[in-house]
């Protein structure tokens, strides 16, 4: 998607603070600096510093300034936020925050959806499951599917506050599949574990439901670990999802 002036604007500025470039309490240029750097109008550098504030990112008041947050007030609900933490680097800090907000959040949500999912929820889900297969046996975008997967047994909980959990959860499952899709064999692999999880839900056993997402989760937990452990260059997610080969037959 290309984007406008004040998106660019938006993300250059994002990228600099969760970079480090302009450090925790200290201030960020000001706008005349900042219009001559970025070549834009006050207009939009006053428009992409708003939106920054309401990310968590920025403050402003009278007489100090525009300066930056520490990280522990961003937004990382923020599809922009997480975006440009995983340009800057995906930390192990992060990643261990999202694998424990999932075990938190996931099991509890899958529970639910075994007692409330609708005909249609499960239809909604059993496409996305269809869509991992056909990826994993003829290759294509996986992760998507992927996450459509997750985002539908969310919706499938019917709790309004979770259903609205599972918009923002996006970008930070995301970077959970991205990495898992790195593992040889990752996704094929994966698939008797999402089945499991679907099962469970259209057989109305909360408990089983719940045993089998926390072994997906778990295992998701793994592929992150060994995937650090090898320094491999991990996945940014400012680009499309990476498609899978064709030819990876599911076991």
């Amino acid at each position: 998607m290309i984007k406008n002036v004040h998106g660019n604007t938006l993300d250059h500025l994002g990228e600099a603070i969760v970079a480090g470039r302009y450090g925790a309490g200290l201030a960020i240029p000001p706008e005349p600096m900042l219009c001559v750097e970025l070549g834009v109008s006050r207009t939009v550098v006053r428009e992409a510093v708003k939106s920054l504030v309401a990310k968590g990112l920025l403050s402003t008041g009278p007489k100090v300034g525009t300066k930056v947050l520490p990280s522990e007030q961003w937004n990382w609900f923020d599809p922009d936020v997480v975006v440009w933490q995983s340009k800057a680097g995906l930390t192990r800090e992060f990643l261990r925050d999202l694998q424990e907000l999932r075990r938190v959040v996931e099991p509890a949500a899958v529970r639910m959806a075994a007692e409330r999912a609708t005909p249609g929820d499960i239809a909604e889900i059993e496409t996305a499951f269809a869509g991992m297969k056909r990826a994993v046996e003829e290759g294509g975008d996986y992760v998507t599917h992927d996450l459509r997967f997750h985002q539908g047994l969310l919706r499938a909980c019917r709790n309004r506050m979770i259903v609205q959990m599972s918009k923002a959860l996006g970008a930070l499952l995301r970077t959970s599949f991205e990495i898992s899709t790195t593992r040889k064999d990752g996704p094929r692999n994966s698939l008797p574990l999402h089945r499991a999880v679907l099962d469970a839900v259209i057989a109305r056993n909360p408990v089983q439901a719940e045993r089998a997402i926390l072994v997906l989760i778990d295992g998701a937990r793994d592929d992150i670990e060994e995937v650090l452990a090898t320094r491999k260059r991990l996945p940014r997610l400012n680009v499309p999802a990476r498609h899978l080969p064709a030819g990876l037959r599911a076991a």
